[in-house]
């Protein structure tokens, strides 16, 4: 098989989870170089994983090898890297979020789609097992409609996380818990319960923390189908626990939590998938987890360009999510519920 060639911007804290993955697809991927804008830890991340380093961005988009950067830098850096990687014809799969604002983010799905290219995002929850194994039971129907769904993030993070410069602040991160905690099993919920029509939130932020932005979020949604649902994130819940998803369905009920899903029918019968694995990263430690998913999701969007289609996690994705969160900030600071513009 011949390779793709890959480059890797930036060099934060998720990106080991990101470079472990690469050395694991050495059979498909060749990466070209790793850059960063500190020259020091660009060459130490570099030797870390035995990539080699880039003297510049431009350096790396002009070399033709190069077909897919991997973006991993901080929300407030995407927006002039996406804009020269799509000029120069590369495919782009970015971590969450895509950037800071929903406006932003719709400007790089506008950026890439002009310029032909492939966008991805890393939600990498969606391809955990149980969680695929959700999803194709909401599709099947098997249980019937979906009535109400509810979605729990009861995560810790110490004040030392947030001390960080920039962590947590509009400026860099664009927010606090959901936009960089809660994103994911939002997108799971949007994912299986399908779009939000409406939503009416309490957004704040508790004594446990020194922050910019918000460390806890509840909110009712009433979603397009008619279904209602709930939704409960912070970082203040000491020691932190996993994140789940229930959904109740005609005929039955689903819960998501742990790396385990539980199917509970009305007729008595129940049905589990996976043990539970333990990784959350909803602790002190927020790379308490294995890079698998990181992996899965890499290898799918390697396979999406080879196969030229669309990956299984689209920028679309991600800036409906966006949307989301935004009217979730917007309904609490006017005190009103706030509707969704119907998705086409």
């Amino acid at each position: 098989m011949t390779r793709t060639g890959v480059a890797l911007v930036g060099t934060g804290m998720v990106a080991r989870a990101h470079a472990r993955s690469l050395q694991d697809l050495a059979d498909r991927v060749d990466v070209r170089g790793v850059y960063s804008r500190e020259p020091e830890r660009r060459s130490a991340f570099a030797a870390e994983f035995g990539f080699p380093p880039a003297a510049s961005l431009e350096a790396l988009l002009a070399d033709p090898a190069v077909e897919i950067v991997i973006v991993i830098t901080p929300p407030n850096a995407r927006l002039d890297i996406v804009e020269a990687a799509a000029r120069a014809g590369k495919h782009l799969l970015l971590e969450k979020p895509l950037e800071r604002t929903a406006e932003a983010a719709a400007r790089i799905v506008r950026l890439c789609a002009e310029a032909g290219v492939r966008l991805g995002v890393v939600f990498q929850e969606r391809l955990r097992p149980p969680a695929v194994a959700l999803r194709d039971l909401v599709v099947s129907g098997e249980l019937g409609d979906i009535v109400a769904g509810q979605c729990l993030v009861p995560w810790w993070r110490p004040q030392s996380y947030y001390d960080e410069p920039g962590r947590g602040t509009y400026a860099r991160d664009g927010g606090g818990v959901l936009i960089t905690q809660a994103i994911h099993s939002l997108d799971l919920l949007c994912m299986l319960m399908g779009p939000v029509a409406e939503v009416q939130a309490m957004v704040g932020t508790t004594r446990l923390h020194r922050m910019e932005s918000e460390d806890s979020v509840s909110a009712g949604i009433r979603f397009a189908s008619g279904a209602l649902g709930t939704l409960w994130a912070t970082t203040a819940a000491y020691p932190g626990a996993a994140e789940s998803i229930g959904i109740d369905f005609e005929r039955g009920a689903a819960r998501l939590s742990g790396g385990a899903l539980t199917v509970s029918r009305h007729d008595g019968t129940t049905r589990t998938v996976g043990a539970g694995d333990g990784e959350t990263g909803g602790g002190a430690d927020p790379m308490a987890f294995s890079h698998q998913r990181h992996r899965a999701v890499i290898a799918d969007f390697v396979a999406a360009v080879r196969e030229n289609r669309d990956p299984l996690i689209r920028g679309t994705d991600a800036l409906e999510v966006q949307l989301l969160i935004e009217a979730i900030v917007a309904s609490s600071r006017e005190r009103r519920a706030i509707a969704l513009a119907a998705r086409s």
